[in-house]
C-alpha cells in the first residue's frame, strides 16, 4: 500500500470518529429526533454533504453509536463474570462494572439505551442480540446462586432485567463532574445487587 493511500484511509478514519463523536454530542443534546445531519455536521467542523460520504443517513451514525456502546457493554459483563467463581461477588462484581460503565459513558449509555426505537428493524434485531446476551450472563450467574444455595431468587429471568436496570437507569439523571463520583454509584449498586438476591454468604 502506497504512503498515499494510508494517508488517505487514516484520514477517511479520522473523519468518521469526528462525525461520531459530533453525533454523540448532537443526540444526547437533543435527542435523535431532535437532531439533525446539519447540527451534527456544524459540530464536526464539516459541511453536511461531507457527512453522507461516510454515512448514509443519520440512523447509521446511530446505529453505530449503539453497535459500540453495546460492544462495549458486553465485553464489560463478561469480564466481570469472569473474575469469581463465587456466585455472590459475580453478581456484585457485574453490577458494579455495569454501573461504572454507564456513569462514565453516560452520555453514550442515554442513547443507546432511549433511542433504540429510533433504529431500522433490522439494526434493531442486531442490537437486541448483545442485550439478550447481558441478560443471559447475569441470568446464568443468579441461576448458579440459587443451585449453590447461596441466593433467594424465585424469578431469575425477572431480577436479572432489575439487576441490569440499576446500570442502565443512572444514565437518565447521572451527570459527570457532580459530588457522586462513578465508584460511588459501582459500590452502592454492588451492594444493592447482594442485598436484592437474598445472599446468604
Amino acid at each position: 500500500m502506497s504512503t498515499d493511500s494510508a494517508n488517505n484511509r487514516d484520514r477517511s478514519a479520522s473523519t468518521r470518529e469526528r462525525l461520531l463523536a459530533a453525533a454523540v454530542e448532537a443526540f444526547a443534546t437533543s435527542g435523535f429526533a431532535g437532531t439533525t445531519t446539519r447540527d451534527i455536521a456544524s459540530r464536526a467542523g464539516m459541511s453536511p454533504a461531507a457527512v453522507y460520504v461516510h454515512h448514509a443517513t443519520k440512523e447509521d451514525l446511530l446505529f453505530e453509536i449503539s453497535r459500540r456502546g453495546h460492544q462495549s457493554a458486553v465485553e464489560i459483563i463478561e469480564g466481570a463474570s469472569r473474575r469469581s467463581q463465587d456466585p455472590v461477588v459475580r453478581v456484585r462484581t457485574m453490577v458494579e462494572e455495569f454501573s461504572r460503565w454507564h456513569a462514565v459513558n453516560s452520555r453514550v449509555g442515554r442513547i443507546v439505551q432511549y433511542e433504540f426505537d429510533a433504529l431500522t428493524p433490522e439494526h434493531r434485531a442486531e442490537i437486541a442480540e448483545y442485550r439478550r446476551a447481558i441478560e443471559a450472563l447475569m441470568r446464568e450467574a443468579l441461576e448458579a446462586g440459587v443451585e449453590a444455595g447461596v441466593m433467594t431468587v424465585s424469578d431469575t429471568k425477572g431480577t436479572s432485567l432489575a439487576l441490569l436496570s440499576l446500570s442502565i437507569d443512572l444514565v437518565r439523571w447521572y451527570h459527570p463532574g457532580g459530588s457522586t463520583t462513578p465508584d460511588d454509584i459501582a459500590a452502592l449498586h454492588g451492594e444493592l445487587a447482594v442485598r436484592m438476591v437474598g445472599a446468604t454468604a
